[in-house]
């Protein structure tokens, strides 16, 4: 029976000075990518270059998670930008965590935005185009992480760009697909067994259950947990005992 490997990633790197924000040292062991902050919803160079040397240290894929520019609401509201204007901050942030990566021996391989920006380019075609061309002008090579089943997939087709279909151990899902909005209560996933339930199903059946009890398909590449979760680490934690206790799943990044 042929076993099936799946990414587990983590936005990391969120930290700003004395502000700390999830537990990245106790996440590092149970996954496979890191998407790090790059200043506009949380990072600094510190917390960049540290996690960056961290995931390498440990032959963790490394991606780069902008957003729009907005520490207050850890980019997390939604902004209406020229076009100009958001493709400057997409390549002035995707750079700098290159550069950092560059300079630490390591390669950027995949883009992954953040929060408003994230759900805006999984139903936007618009604003998706113009953050995944402002990507490939930095780097043609860098594949782009997004919403499984989004607008976003055809953009990346169109493009050019190899897609990274990611899903979520820790977000309930709408009917249409998208994840429920944060300002529902219940969106955020904290149990650590309906969290592996999720994502088994996920892997698995390729299907997921929405807010409304109903199932709709799925496929993807990459499960997402949140580094700001505060059940982060006993999700992983299931998670890897799930993963490893199943004859037909492995923690494994696509090659």
């Amino acid at each position: 029976m042929k076993q099936l490997a799946i990414d587990i990633n983590c936005d990391m790197g969120e930290s700003i000075g004395q502000l700390i924000i999830g537990n990245d040292e106790a996440v590092f062991p149970y996954i496979t990518s890191c998407s790090i902050a790059c200043g506009f919803h949380g990072g600094d160079e510190v917390h960049m270059k540290r996690t960056v040397i961290s995931a390498l240290a440990r032959g963790i894929r490394i991606g780069a998670h902008p957003s729009y520019r907005d520490l207050e609401g850890f980019g997390r509201r939604e902004m209406q930008l020229p076009p100009q204007e958001l493709r400057s901050i997409i390549k002035y942030q995707v750079s700098a965590l290159k550069e950092i990566t560059e300079r630490q021996g390591g390669k950027l391989e995949y883009v992954k935005p953040h929060g408003a920006l994230y759900n805006k380019i999984a139903r936007d075609k618009t604003e998706a185009t113009i953050v995944y061309e402002a990507i490939q002008e930095i780097d043609p090579s860098l594949c782009v992480m997004g919403l499984a089943g989004s607008i976003a997939v055809d953009v990346a087709r169109e493009l050019g760009i190899r897609f990274i279909a990611e899903a979520f151990a820790d977000r309930t899902y709408e009917a249409d697909g998208t994840l429920t909005s944060r300002a529902v209560k219940g969106a955020v996933i904290s149990d650590p067994n309906k969290a592996v339930a999720q994502v088994l199903s996920i892997i698995l059946d390729k299907q997921v259950e929405t807010t409304s009890g109903k199932k709709i398909p799925i496929s993807a590449d990459s499960i997402c947990i949140h580094g700001d979760n505060e059940s982060a680490i006993d999700i992983l934690i299931a998670l890897e005992d799930a993963l490893n206790s199943h004859p037909m799943t492995k923690r494994n990044h696509p090659s």
